[in-house]
């Protein structure tokens, strides 16, 4: 069978080549700093679940009569803890009261969870990683079954606006530099 027109011939210098470069390309000396580069810092997410969800409508079928729009209270907290060596529980406390002149319409109380693994990661950016970029990894999750259960039952879909979860740990992180002892570590509150 003759060669293919634009083929060529193979030679020692392109074994060598492929030799020093490795089966995918990259260089065995990065690779293998790459593997003794054991240090440096790991985040994953391990899994994501609800652990507490409730919808009351205390007012059905009544509330579908009234007219107006209720004003909704949007409460939130974040809880973390360490559940084993180098896994921390990370929790958004999502709760919502939507109250018109005629009553409550409804409540909505979630608990929604992450694990987050963590390895190589500095302690001083350990709680801003979960108190703020975690919750932000949560977050649309946790909205969005907020917004079904609001359609479950029986309303338009509940869509919270984002939340700036950086921003509310370093106000709360100054809040608690400037009062000795002031605020439990592991906690952010806030209202939205």
């Amino acid at each position: 069978m003759p060669p293919h027109a634009n083929s060529q011939p193979f030679s020692k210098d392109d074994e060598t080549m492929a030799e020093d470069t490795g089966a995918n390309g990259a260089d065995e000396q990065a690779l293998a700093g790459a593997a003794g580069a054991d240090n440096l810092p790991q985040v994953g997410v391990l899994a994501q679940y609800v652990k507490d969800l409730s919808f009351e409508n205390p007012n059905a079928p009544a509330v579908f009569q009234w007219q107006g729009q209720p004003q909704m209270d949007v409460q939130f907290n974040i809880g973390t803890q360490m559940v084993a060596p180098e896994v921390h529980e990370v929790v958004l406390k999502v709760e919502i009261t939507a109250e018109g002149s005629e009553g409550v319409a409804f409540k909505i109380e979630l608990l929604y969870g992450g694990l987050f693994a963590l390895r190589n990661v500095a302690e001083e950016q350990l709680q801003p990683f979960l108190l703020a970029e975690a919750p932000r990894i949560l977050f649309p999750f946790a909205r969005r079954i907020i917004a079904d259960a609001s359609v479950d039952g029986g309303f338009p879909p509940l869509l919270l606006d984002p939340i700036d979860f950086a921003g509310l740990y370093m106000a709360s992180a100054a809040q608690q530099g400037g009062e000795a002892g002031g605020g439990a570590a592991g906690e952010v509150t806030g209202e939205a």
